[in-house]
């Protein structure tokens, strides 16, 4: 399963990496807006929406990606591990 996870802080992606890999999961993590993010995020089977530490411009993106390639998109407000886990554990 692929999983890509738009917001977040920058000092905590080795963190969602390591919980998506105890999970069985392959991860993509964008903290912060590139120029090109439509082509990097790829077809992932989920999108986790940080909500709190993204920008407007990053969750357009990534629900436009998200609902023409129908993927599932999961929000949270909170951008802990324990968020995630949880998020990870229901879904999987």
């Amino acid at each position: 399963m692929s999983i890509v996870i738009i917001g977040g802080h920058d000092r905590m992606v080795r963190q969602y990496h390591d919980i998506c890999k105890a999970h069985k999961c392959k991860a993509k993590v964008f903290t912060q807006m590139t120029g090109d993010l439509k082509k990097q995020v790829g077809r992932p089977d989920l999108f986790v929406l940080f909500t709190n530490t993204v920008s407007h411009k990053m969750v357009k993106c990534a629900l436009e990606e998200a609902k023409k390639n129908n993927i599932e998109v999961i929000r949270c407000h909170t951008s802990s591990q324990a968020a995630l886990e949880e998020i990870l554990g229901s879904y999987c």
